[in-house]
C-alpha cells in the first residue's frame, strides 16, 4: 500500500525538472540556462544598459538553442522520417528564425539578411571545417555519403543563385522599381519553399535508399518522451522570443560601443550562436568517427536557412514587417554565399574528410569575417 502511495507523487513538473539536470550534467553547455531569468529581470531594471544586455542576450540564446535542437530531435523521433524532416526544417533553425522575425518586426533589415547569409555561411565553413578538422585530428581518414553531401550543396547553390538574380537586378544601369524587387522576390521565394519541400519528398521518399549513412557507429540515443518534448518545444520557443526581443533592441546600440555594426554582429555573432547546438552535435558526431552526421547537419542546415527559412521570411514580411522584404542583398554577402557554397561542394565530393580540409574551410571563414568587421558594408540593399 505505502509503494501504490508513492506513485503519483511523480508529477509532470518532476519529471521535467529531472530531465534537465539530466540534460545539464551531460551537455555543461546548458547551465548557461541561468541567464536566461538574469537578462529578462536585467531589461526591467536597467532598459538603457544596452551593450551589457547584448552580451546577455547572447549568452542565454545558446542554452536554448540546444534545448530546442534536442525537442525537435526528441518530436521527429517519434513520427517517422517523413514527418521527422519536416520538423526538423521547421524547427531545425529555429532560433535562426525567431531572431530573424524580432529583427523584421524592427525594421532591422540589415541584421535579417546579415543572420541569414551568416548562418549559411557559418554552417557550409565553420561547422564543416570545425568537424572535418576535429574528426580528423583523431581519425586519420572518415568516410560520409558523398551523394548526400552533393544533393545538399546542390540545393544550396539553387538558392544562391535565387539570391543573386534580384540583387545583380539592383546593379544594372536602370535598376527596376522597388514593387518589381518585391514581387520577384516574392515569386522566388514561394518557387524555392516549393523546391524545397520536393527535395525533401525525394530523399525522405522516392530515393530514400541513396541517402542511407555510410557510419558503422551503434546509435543508441534516448529521446525524451513526446509530452515533456512538445512542453519544452514552447516554452523555450517562447524564451527565445523574449530573449531574442531584448537583443534585437539591444544590438544596434551594443555594436556601436564594442566597435562593430549590424551587419558583422548578424553575419557571424548570430550565426555562430544560433547554430551553437548544431555545431555542439556535428562536432561530437565528427569526434565519434560519424562524420557523415556531421556533413548531414552542416550542409542540410544551411539548405534549410536557404531554401526555406529565407523564402519563409520574405513571405511573413508581408505581413508583420514594417514593407515587404526582398532577397536583394548587398554584393559581398552574395560573393561570400557563393564561394562558400562552391567551397563546400569542392571539400564534400570525394566523400572523405582529413584535418586540412577542415583548416582550409575554417581559414576562408576567417578570411570573410575579419574583412566583414574591418570593412563593413556601407549600405545594404
Amino acid at each position: 500500500m505505502g509503494k501504490l502511495a508513492e506513485g503519483p507523487s511523480v508529477t509532470p513538473s518532476s519529471s521535467v525538472g529531472r530531465a534537465i539536470v539530466d540534460e545539464v550534467r551531460q551537455s555543461p553547455l546548458l547551465a548557461l540556462i541561468v541567464f536566461v531569468p538574469v537578462v529578462l529581470v536585467l531589461e526591467r531594471l536597467m532598459p538603457d544598459s544596452h551593450t551589457l544586455l547584448f552580451l546577455l542576450s547572447v549568452v542565454a540564446i545558446i542554452p536554448l538553442a540546444a534545448l530546442l535542437s534536442r525537442a525537435t530531435e526528441a518530436v521527429a523521433a517519434k513520427t517517422g522520417d517523413a514527418v521527422g524532416g519536416l520538423l526538423n526544417a521547421t524547427l531545425g533553425n529555429l532560433t535562426e528564425l525567431v531572431i530573424s522575425l524580432a529583427a523584421l518586426q524592427a525594421g532591422q533589415y540589415l541584421l535579417v539578411k546579415a543572420s541569414i547569409a551568416g548562418a549559411i555561411v557559418t554552417n557550409t565553413l565553420f561547422m564543416l571545417g570545425g568537424s572535418f578538422l576535429l574528426g580528423g585530428l583523431k581519425h586519420h581518414i572518415q568516410e560520409f555519403n558523398r551523394v548526400n553531401a552533393r544533393f545538399q550543396a546542390c540545393m544550396l547553390f539553387l538558392a544562391t543563385i535565387a539570391v543573386l538574380v534580384p540583387s545583380l537586378l539592383s546593379e544594372a544601369d536602370q535598376p527596376p522599381a522597388p514593387e518589381v524587387s518585391q514581387t520577384l522576390s516574392l515569386g522566388l521565394s514561394v518557387l524555392l519553399i516549393v523546391v524545397y519541400a520536393l527535395g525533401m519528398f525525394f530523399s525522405l521518399r522516392t530515393h530514400k535508399e541513396l541517402f542511407a549513412s555510410v557510419s558503422h557507429g551503434g546509435e543508441e540515443e534516448k529521446h525524451w518522451p513526446m509530452t515533456l518534448a512538445l512542453v519544452l518545444l514552447v516554452v523555450v520557443t517562447l524564451l527565445v522570443a523574449l530573449v531574442s526581443e531584448i537583443f534585437v533592441g539591444s544590438v544596434q546600440v551594443a555594436a556601436e560601443h564594442l566597435g562593430m555594426t549590424p551587419a558583422f554582429v548578424g553575419f557571424i555573432v548570430v550565426a555562430l550562436v544560433g547554430a551553437a547546438a548544431e555545431m555542439t552535435t556535428a562536432f561530437s558526431a565528427a569526434r565519434a568517427d560519424r562524420l557523415d552526421l556531421s556533413v548531414g547537419i552542416a550542409l542540410g542546415s544551411a539548405a534549410q536557412i536557404a531554401l526555406f527559412v529565407a523564402p519563409l521570411l520574405v513571405v511573413v514580411s508581408y505581413f508583420i514587417g514594417p514593407e515587404p522584404m526582398t532577397l536583394q542583398f548587398w554584393r559581398g554577402a552574395v560573393t561570400m554565399m557563393i564561394v562558400a557554397t562552391l567551397a563546400a561542394t569542392l571539400l564534400s565530393n570525394g566523400g572523405r574528410g582529413a584535418w586540412y580540409a577542415g583548416v582550409m574551410a575554417l581559414a576562408l571563414y576567417g578570411i570573410f569575417a575579419f574583412t566583414l568587421f574591418v570593412l563593413p558594408p556601407a549600405s545594404p540593399s
